[in-house]
């Protein structure tokens, strides 16, 4: 296997050169100082996937924050060290490489107090820190220090289980112990197309799932982010359905559409000039059939933002407005709209594709007046509520072609300030 390994980690498709050098950097401070250290969890899972690896987590038997500021002093950038867990940071430079931080983690053992608490942890061995773990595919570890280097460390089984395309609790309590886990099983089965063993999937049950009832809306939150960032974002909540996620913490909640996931990877058409991240365009598309008052109970419970839950709502309403709209002209859309999310707007058109939509979010939301507050003052109006109505009254005429010219403009003023 330590062949194996040496091969994949010399593969620059799975690992670029600059990472290479950082390797070879932190193994080499780490033996001067006598620490043995290791690349774990997702790092080994995806290089033996024979996937690109984007995360390196180095676990220490030592002291990581020394282990941090002597690397800070040899090789330069900052260091945030927590000594409450005895972790840190290394804000690498940029000419150390293309990473921006790598998490450096000192060997623990960790307790809960209680179900679904976080831990607390203390300093221990690398098989310790294994069995601490979520899964046996993120519970094996690769060494990097001196004559050990590409020496793999698998005491759970992690890769027979990743060969068989199994995901594996380590010990009964784990979605006990965090529920979290089941959020982060179903990322994985979907992610890579594997499947929850039957002897995790039973854990899966009343028990644990009232633990999760039990987290704060933050941290459950944190989860459904963690899905729309991913490709398949809609097969992970069908799968959370199924196994009574939803009605863990809330037994109204948004029904969401499969054929709605078709439009997930769309690309925003360059004419309409707005960017939407993906997370928020997942929640848009699961939430935009769902009454008011389950998108206000769901947002008081997963602590969404006020931006989030200003958008959902305004979809809500802006759906159920949409036939009384229907006929409506170009001004009387737009000063509508422009009380609407961009974002709002735009996944509500690609599930309508309401021709209006696609007018506002193209043209008529840049339709501007030559006549300003400046050009009414030095007509002598005097500055009030009558400047937005007369700037309201020459937009609209614009919009409605009602006026197509400068001097158009200026003769409707005038017969409006007369």
């Amino acid at each position: 296997m330590t062949q194996k390994m040496l091969r994949l980690m010399r593969d620059p498709y799975l690992l670029p050169s600059e990472k290479q050098t950082l390797i070879s950097r932190i193994a080499g401070q780490a033996a001067s100082m006598n620490m043995p250290c290791y690349l774990v969890g997702g790092f080994v899972r995806d290089l033996l996937l024979g996937s690109p690896v984007n995360d390196l987590d180095v676990i220490v038997e030592g002291d990581a924050i020394q282990l941090g500021y002597a690397l800070v002093k040899k090789y330069g950038g900052k260091l945030t060290p927590h000594h409450k867990f005895n972790t840190a940071i290394w804000h690498v430079t940029p000419d150390t490489s293309t990473l921006d931080t790598i998490d450096l983690i000192t060997a623990r053992t960790e307790t809960y107090a209680r179900p679904g608490a976080l831990p607390t942890v203390k300093p221990s061995t690398i098989e310790d820190d294994l069995r601490r773990r979520d899964f046996t595919i993120n519970a094996m570890a690769v060494r990097m220090d001196g004559d050990h280097f590409g020496e793999l460390l698998d005491p759970l089984n992690g890769q027979a289980d990743l060969e068989n395309k199994l995901i594996r609790v380590l010990h009964p309590r784990s979605f006990m112990d965090d529920p979290t886990r089941i959020f982060r099983s179903v990322r994985y089965e979907a992610r890579y197309f594997f499947t929850l063993h039957p002897s995790s999937f039973i854990l899966i049950n009343p028990e644990s799932l009232a633990v999760l009832n039990s987290l704060s809306g933050e941290r459950i939150r944190h989860e459904f982010d963690l899905i729309f960032a991913e490709e398949r974002s809609f097969a992970m909540l069908s799968r959370l359905g199924e196994l009574g996620v939803f009605n863990s913490f809330d037994p109204v909640r948004p029904k969401f559409d499969q054929k709605h996931s078709e439009l997930f990877d769309s690309n925003t058409p360059a004419e309409f000039g707005i960017s939407i991240d993906r997370v928020m365009l997942g929640y848009l598309l699961w939430f935009m059939d769902s009454p008011a008052h389950v998108i206000e109970s769901l947002s008081s419970r997963l602590d969404f933002t006020s931006e989030l839950a200003k958008a959902l709502l305004a979809g809500a309403l802006l759906k159920s407005e949409l036939n009384s709209l229907k006929d409506s002209s170009p001004s009387t859309w737009t000063f509508h709209l422009e009380q609407v999310p961009l974002s709002t707007v735009y996944v509500l058109w690609l599930l309508t594709d309401e021709p209006a939509l696609k007018e506002f979010l193209t043209k008529w939301r840049h339709v501007k007046t030559h006549t300003t507050g400046d050009t009414l003052k030095s007509r002598g109006l005097l500055p009030g509520p009558r400047y937005k109505e007369i700037l309201n009254q020459l937009r609209a005429a614009w919009l409605d072609g009602d006026v197509d010219s400068l001097e158009d403009e200026m003769q409707l003023l005038e017969t409006l300030i007369n």
